[in-house]
């Protein structure tokens, strides 16, 4: 029997292994590309339209801006191969994420929409009742027909809690001596609220700190326990405030305005 040639050899076997490279390059990996999405702020207009509209109760012009920041994924049924999980990876404005956990619900396109916004309706109720029970505990009267509407089209998920229970305070009662929550400034953030006030963790916090200093914040609120996240891609000049209940962050963003120390990461 004729023998190969030790070279002859290696680039035989080579082959299979050149296949399955090519293979494994062409195939769709269970991973979402993530980066910075889009901001809105919640004091104002989302495509033409009132992100929050409060009836039921006397309200105030508020200047400055408080803006809820997303992150953009590839679709839940976008193939994702391994050159976009390699190109992520390299990208301080991408990040490679398991499906599952940006698309807990499956590849159903619309399935994916109506957990999304289900998630949203959700986080708006718990933001109205945050908000109405710490104006309520701090003596601010007449709130009992309050009734609150979100309109941010297709945006969902629960992150924007936190925001739209201080956008509800600032229109109803500012920081509590007359003065805007914002101080006149763009603030952005991100974090779930619960009725009681505590605010939670989110994803793509670093995707979100990039997304707010696009968009022209210089003061970003975020979960305490995700300060290393927000550390890691923060644009320059965007000073970051970790916050754990509405409370607390409301006494922050008072003592930001008088100029006074507040907590960093």
């Amino acid at each position: 029997m004729a023998r190969l040639s030790r070279p002859k050899a290696l680039a035989v076997s080579a082959l299979p292994l050149a296949a399955l490279l090519a293979a494994a390059g062409l195939a769709p990996l269970p991973f979402a590309v993530a980066q910075p999405g889009g901001t809105a702020d919640v004091l104002g207009n989302y495509k033409g339209k009132p992100v929050l509209t409060v009836t039921g109760a006397p309200q105030r012009k508020t200047e400055g801006q408080l803006r809820m920041t997303t992150i953009v994924a590839t679709g839940p049924q976008m193939d994702v191969r391994i050159g976009d999980v390699v190109d992520g990876w390299f990208r301080t404005d991408r990040a490679v994420m398991p499906k599952d956990s940006v698309y807990p619900t499956g590849d159903d396109v619309e399935e994916v929409e109506k957990h999304n916004l289900g998630d949203m309706r959700k986080s708006k109720d718990k933001a109205t009742r945050a908000a109405l029970r710490y104006l309520r505990e701090n003596g601010v009267k007449g709130t009992e027909k309050v009734d609150v509407d979100v309109d941010l089209g297709k945006i969902g998920g629960p992150s924007a809690g936190l925001f739209l229970s201080l956008g509800i305070i600032d229109k109803l009662d500012g920081d509590g001596s007359g003065e805007d929550l914002t101080g006149g400034r763009t603030i952005a953030g991100t974090g779930t609220i619960s009725e009681d006030g505590k605010v939670g963790a989110v994803g793509g916090v670093a995707l979100k700190t990039q997304a707010a200093g696009r968009d022209g914040a210089t003061v970003f609120l975020v979960p305490e326990d995700e300060c290393a996240d927000a550390e890691a891609e923060k644009p320059a000049g965007l000073q970051l405030i970790p916050v754990t209940t509405l409370s607390g962050t409301i006494d922050a963003l008072r003592a930001l305005r008088k100029g006074e120390r507040v907590p960093s990461c």
